[in-house]
């Protein structure tokens, strides 16, 4: 899954020869009986680089490669961006006022930086007609190293263990052709309304929803692309879902996310100018935030078969593929326009040093 899992494609990374992978070795569906899926050799066809890291384990890697260097303030938010040409004055919720040279927003698909920047979410935000929801529980089936999959027209559920913790994780997708009207503040609302859509459902559904109201990680949004022509404004500009999201879940966001970090750290290091080198780095993200678009509903297509004929064609093909060899898997996600399409359509530089020296 996507939202837990982050996919690197990259010549060189620091995390590549000693990354946490996240253990997954085969996937159960449950559809007409149990139909098991060979995960390591699906995946195998996907990229011949790729490299599969929890997000978590990955936000913990960066946290402790840059923690001595880099301020970290966590519990609060931005109120308000006045830019002139030195800098960016920031007012924070609680924190007193501070001027920075560049603001970079990465706060995601509801990103303040972009409100405050661009202007209202209602302008970029495209709903392509999902939800997903994402919460830990406890490994209370007992789970090593394989996901169980629960799928049914317009809905999956699953659970998965996290091997770094002893503890699994319960995910949920499914169709809706309109918005819900609902605060994205409100975890309670938001819980309740999944219960709602899976609570006719059977197998280990109601067990995984009863872990809802342990949950202290929910996770609840609309599967919604970022669309704008320009992400940088002078001295501020975005990356990842604040962006361009290709959609939670189904687009690849966080691999797109880390590579566009990477390619606006090159810019930063090229250009002394930051409107030259914002200039730089959309041009270097154009091409794969275009095709990162055309990922998402085609993923769901796939993740989320509208239909019961659809699910059972969808099971099989996953079955089927795992034993093809894996030039022709590559050519087959590529002709689904997957999300190794759109990353490998970006030529990372080796220019970027993982501690690069101090310029003067």
């Amino acid at each position: 899954m996507s939202q837990s899992d982050t996919s690197m494609w990259s010549g060189r990374s620091p995390v590549s020869s000693r990354a946490p992978r996240s253990g997954t070795g085969g996937v159960c569906f449950m559809i007409d009986g149990w139909v098991d899926v060979d995960f390591t050799r699906l995946v195998a066809g996907i990229s011949d680089r790729h490299i599969e890291i929890m997000r978590g384990e990955l936000a913990a890697i960066l946290h402790d490669a840059t923690r001595d260097k880099v301020q970290y303030v966590f519990g609060d938010g931005i109120r308000r961006l006045t830019q002139d040409d030195g800098g960016v004055d920031v007012e924070f919720e609680h924190a007193a006022p501070r001027r920075f040279d560049l603001v970079i927003g990465a706060d995601g698909l509801h990103s303040t930086v972009r409100r405050l920047t661009f202007g209202e979410e209602s302008r970029f935000r495209r709903y392509i007609g999902g939800y997903l929801a994402v919460y830990t529980i406890p490994n209370h089936l007992q789970l090593h190293r394989q996901m169980l999959t629960y799928l049914t027209p317009g809905k999956l559920a699953a659970t998965y263990p996290v091997h770094q913790t002893g503890q699994a994780r319960a995910a949920f997708l499914f169709r809706r052709h309109t918005e819900f009207d609902y605060d994205h503040h409100d975890l309670q609302q938001q819980k309740w309304l999944l219960r709602e859509v899976f609570a006719s459902e059977g197998w280990e559904v109601p067990q995984l929803l009863a872990g809802l109201d342990q949950a202290e990680d929910f996770y609840f949004d609309s599967i919604s692309q970022i669309v704008m022509n320009r992400w940088s404004d002078r001295r501020v500009t975005l990356i990842g879902d604040a962006g361009y999201s290709p959609g939670p879940a189904v687009g690849g966001g966080t691999s797109v996310a880390v590579i566009g970090a990477y390619l606006l750290a090159d810019a930063l290091r090229a250009e002394d100018d930051p409107r030259r080198a914002f200039h730089r780095y959309e041009n270097a993200i154009r091409e794969m935030v275009t095709r990162s678009r055309r990922v998402g509903p085609t993923t769901m297509k796939t993740l989320i078969p509208a239909t019961a004929r659809q699910a059972w064609l969808t099971v099989q093909s996953m079955r089927l593929i795992p034993h093809l060899p894996p030039a022709v898997q590559r050519r087959l996600f590529a002709l689904q326009a997957g999300p190794a399409t759109a990353l490998d359509s970006v030529q990372l530089g080796t220019n970027v040093s993982v501690n690069p020296e101090p310029r003067h």
